[in-house]
């Protein structure tokens, strides 16, 4: 695992500043829609409209500059979102709001809820009513009763094989599934995730428990402030009692058909009936980190959600700097009340771009260096290791100054 990191400051940039009160200016009417019942064919006529009223619209939504490149083709997923993680710039969009059921993405938001509570030394052992109420064909990485856990070897079956019973195991001790579920509403309530609604902790299929490619955006930027949460996303193996498990986010540990994408440092995939493939990740070149999240392709190819997420990967590092924003990924209620009113032109005008652009061959790859090493039985993502962690760590909400960051620019001699 990375060393202990030091804390340090980062400016606001002014023109997240600026999209910040996007947040604040959107009708009431669009806050949070009534749940649905299950997945539709369509995205609703109305959808929220936090971060930005464009991001309430259906559809795609991009505002192309001069030199930026075109959406690439080929995408069939109901809604993604391609955004700056550092500057919660919303690049571009595609039905951002719409509901839909998230699958195991929504263990991030368990993760972020839980993992503070319990030092990761600490032993459990199980009991069957620990592991009740899980449903039927849930993914598992073989927890067994009457055996002991530590909270760290609970924490990597939840990251890496996005095991429902790792997540049901961690909720007993949370108090139980009741609870822990309320505690995961209050949470995603604070990050103003308004379009989700929790039934489940491990994102199982539930009637009404959906979220939005923009909300699970949200958990995993709020996540990744955290180091133990950066570092169990980003490993690509350990040792789970006497078995080695490897990481099923396919980005991060590559398939036949998926090569691991270079700068790829996380986050979390997820696969049920209702909510089709979804999947979040997080990834840096050139000092540049986005996130993106995909969900729901309707090309039912083999690990498709990760070749369209690579693709508006690639799409986002050639078009950084070169689009409009169309949005931005607001930050926690209570960070947003402790920052003074930006100054500068009106959020309206900073994100209303009125072009659209689809179609086109997506870009190709940038060489950067990511690969799994072995540390104690650990295999971690490389790029994780460098630039990644500072900026992640710096933007902190890019609200609150006061937000700690670790101090990893030295590690790779930039200034």
């Amino acid at each position: 695992m990375p060393a202990t990191e030091k804390a340090v400051r980062r400016a606001l940039p002014v023109t997240t500043a600026a999209l910040l009160s996007l947040s604040v200016t959107a009708p009431a009417a669009f806050a949070a829609p009534t749940p649905s019942t299950g997945p539709t064919a369509t995205p609703p006529a109305q959808m929220s409209q936090v971060g930005g009223a464009r991001l309430g619209l259906s559809g795609t939504q991009v505002d192309l500059g001069a030199g930026a490149p075109v959406l690439p083709k080929g995408l069939t997923a109901r809604s993604w979102i391609v955004s700056d993680a550092e500057s919660g710039e919303v690049l571009a969009a595609h039905n951002a709001h719409w509901r839909l059921p998230p699958a195991s993405t929504l263990k991030m938001l368990f993760a972020d809820t839980v993992l503070p509570r319990f030092p990761k030394t600490t032993e459990h052992k199980v009991v069957p009513s620990d592991l009740a109420g899980m449903g039927v064909g849930s993914s598992v990485v073989g927890i067994k009763e009457g055996h002991s856990y530590t909270v760290h070897d609970l924490w990597l079956g939840v990251f890496l094989r996005s095991g429902n019973d790792a997540v049901h195991v961690l909720s007993a001790m949370n108090g139980g599934v009741r609870r822990t579920v309320q505690d995961m509403q209050d949470h995603a309530d604070e990050l103003q995730a308004l379009d989700t609604h929790v039934v489940s902790p491990d994102g199982y299929d539930e009637p009404a428990q959906v979220s939005s490619a923009y909300d699970l955006s949200l958990f995993a930027r709020s996540g990744l402030q955290k180091k133990d949460f950066r570092d169990y996303c980003s490993t690509v193996s350990a040792t789970f009692g006497s078995a080695e498990i490897r990481n099923t986010n396919r980005l991060l540990s590559g398939d036949t058909d998926v090569p691991v994408y270079q700068g790829i440092a996380g986050v979390k995939n997820g696969n049920t009936t209702h909510a089709g493939a979804t999947f979040t990740g997080v990834a840096e070149r050139g000092g540049k980190v986005l996130l993106v999240t995909v969900m729901n392709p309707q090309k039912r190819e083999h690990n498709e959600v990760y070749k369209e997420t690579a693709k508006l990967f690639d799409w986002g590092f050639q078009a950084a700097g070169k689009v409009r924003p169309v949005g931005v990924l607001v930050p926690p209620k209570s960070a947003a009340e402790s920052t003074p009113e930006p100054s500068g032109p009106p959020a309206a005008t900073a994100a209303a771009g009125q072009a659209q652009g689809t179609g086109g061959p997506g870009a190709k790859p940038v060489a950067s260096a990511t690969a799994g090493n072995r540390s104690g039985g650990v295999g971690t993502a490389l790029g994780i290791a460098g630039g990644l962690l500072v900026l992640l760590g710096g933007a902190a909400f890019l609200v609150n100054r006061r937000w700690p960051l670790p101090d990893l620019m030295r590690r790779r001699g930039r200034p």
